[in-house]
């Protein structure tokens, strides 16, 4: 335990405890150099006398500092202090999503969304930069008041062991979102961050985890044999194009789970779309189950046989016996998993080599590129999207992106610009707004029309479109695109009777026309013509509502008027 005030490595001043894990300790404290408070992390007693998960750690959580993403907690020093291993990380002043599940329950559907997008670029930035997490779940996803959410321990999840059935102390916590492949000893790849976030994403949709039992192995079992819960049968406001992503995510086959996140993500963000709501039930390309899993399974649940056999033959004076020899057994096995490992890099090293992916590939039609690509001894992949900066047929993105390392006959993905599902914008000024409107609309444009105020000295037509907020020549998506049209309205003024171009019969006309009632007055006024309008109680210009009064005053010459108020 460290203590109030202690500084560690001659630089950090620990304020006060802030969480207890299996695997470490973390304290607030106050970074005396840059004046600024950060959150250390130090390594639980027992893994610092691990000289080897020491170095792994070490290696892991310096490659993690690199990670700059504002959905992950930026890890800021790695070091050691008299025995103390510790990583110094961004102070991230929120409460932990399993927290906030064990407050509320189920999410909401909007923010689960919202939540999985920024989960997903986070990972996606991740794995872009070959880091894999390997322990992704509520408990080290960290939520703010203003929504916004970040994901820690990337050090330290990767420094662990692929295989974690034997860390008690973390092992409950993890097992509810480890991938079939991790539980069966195979090693972790991004699809196993993938399957962890669609176990995440359920949880924080139905408020529980798909898989539940009374130890580790039989969870594992679970992840490995049994098929995911429906959500749309737990929750049937679910769509189906949601429910979707979390069985691609959560397949037990990777092949039949997304290639990257990336992917996932960009499902997301049209999961909501009212054109996605009939979307029908995913069906698995592939098995889901090999006869290498059946094995697997067989083999842990054999081993939870016995674990259970010996416990109850043996009595509480051999119980220390019982987990000297468990412990021996689980050894034992890692090390067989990790020489496997080792033999499957050494002989794959041997087949596959690593290749540079082609740079000066954005900008490139999708031919030139693919063909740059497939040159470098990689698979072409192309995705289509609309980017109104970019002409038809142009590449805009890669990834992974370029110069960067990839094992040769990996897949590239090219983001090519493509005019398919747009259309081409007129000007449509001139026309009838209802004509045009309708035309728009035919092909899913969102239409917001806009009136404007015109008068016949204007001279333009009602209901004719007088400007649109998208130049002509431009594109809009379909089904997505929007644009405002203003269109005229036609409205009535009040002239200046003054001006001498009105009498008392001219005035009332206009009133007769407009709706609105006119009140003559006479007013004795010898410097004006007998008859002349002198004055008007509403101001030349101003609009015409109907139903409306005026007052008109005429000038009269004689000191005895004739008229008065009409």
């Amino acid at each position: 335990m460290i203590n109030k005030g202690e500084l560690i490595d001659n630089r950090y001043k620990i304020i006060r405890s802030i969480g207890e894990g299996g695997m470490a300790n973390v304290y607030l404290a106050w970074d005396t150099i840059l004046e600024r408070e950060v959150a250390v992390k130090i390594l639980r007693g027992d893994l610092a006398d691990d000289e080897k998960f020491v170095r792994r750690f070490q290696r892991e959580a310096n490659a993690a500092s690199s990670l700059r993403h504002p959905n992950i907690v930026e890890m800021y020093d790695v070091g050691e202090d008299n025995g103390k291993y510790f990583i110094v990380m961004e102070y991230v002043n929120g409460k932990t999503l399993k927290s906030l599940i064990k407050k509320r329950g189920a999410l909401n559907l909007n923010e689960v969304i919202d939540i999985m997008l920024q989960l997903t670029s986070a990972i996606a930035c991740a794995h872009d930069s070959y880091i894999i997490h390997r322990d992704i779940k509520p408990q080290n996803v960290l939520i703010l008041e203003d929504g916004r959410v970040k994901i820690t321990d990337f050090g330290i999840a990767m420094a662990l062991n692929s295989n974690e059935l034997t860390q008690t102390n973390s092992v409950m916590g993890s097992v509810h979102y480890l991938p079939p492949e991790q539980a069966s000893g195979s090693g972790a790849t991004i699809k196993s961050d993938i399957y962890s976030l669609g176990i995440l994403m359920f949880e924080l949709l139905t408020g529980k985890v798909p898989f539940k039992g009374d130890n580790a192995v039989e969870i594992a079992i679970k992840h490995m044999r049994d098929p995911i819960p429906s959500v749309c049968s737990i929750n049937p406001e679910i769509p189906q194009s949601v429910e979707n992503i979390i069985l691609t995510a959560c397949a037990k086959n990777p092949k039949n789970r997304y290639d990257a996140v990336v992917e996932m993500h960009e499902d997301l963000v049209t999961c909501l779309d009212p054109l996605r709501f009939e979307e029908k039930r995913i069906v698995y390309r592939f098995p889901e189950h090999s006869t290498d899993d059946t094995k697997s399974i067989t083999k842990l649940e054999s081993r939870e046989v016995k674990n259970q056999d010996m416990a109850t033959k043996k009595k509480r004076k051999n119980e220390n016996k019982i987990d000297t020899a468990i412990k021996f057994l689980a050894i034992a096995c890692v090390c067989v998993v990790l020489m496997g490992l080792i033999f499957i890099v050494i002989i794959s090293s041997g087949k596959t080599k690593d290749v540079t992916v082609p740079n000066e590939l954005v900008g490139l039609t999708e031919k030139d590129a693919c063909k740059k690509i497939e040159d470098a001894k990689l698979k072409c992949e192309v995705k289509y999207v609309y980017d109104e900066e970019y002409e038809d047929d142009v590449v805009i993105s890669v990834s992974p992106r370029s110069s960067s390392k990839a094992k040769e006959g990996n897949t590239v993905t090219i983001k090519v610009s493509s005019f398919a599902d747009t259309i081409l914008l007129e000007d449509y000024k001139g026309k009838k707004i209802d004509a045009v409107t309708a035309i728009l609309k035919a092909d899913g444009i969102t239409v917001i029309q806009t009136p404007k105020k015109v008068t016949k000295e204007d001279k333009i037509e009602e209901n004719t479109i007088i400007s649109q907020s998208k130049e002509a020549g431009s594109r809009l998506q379909k089904n997505r695109g929007t644009i405002e049209l203003v269109y005229a309205t036609l409205i009535s003024v009040y002239p200046d009777f003054t001006d001498g171009s009105y009498d008392r019969v001219k005035a009332q006309q206009f009133c007769d026309d407009n709706g609105i009632e006119c009140i003559f007055k006479e007013k004795v006024d010898n410097s004006y013509n007998e008859g002349a309008i002198i004055e008007q109680s509403r101001e030349a210009g101003e609009e015409v509502k109907s139903g409306a009064k005026i007052t008109i005053t005429i000038a009269t010459n004689s000191s005895d008027p004739v008229g008065g108020e009409a």
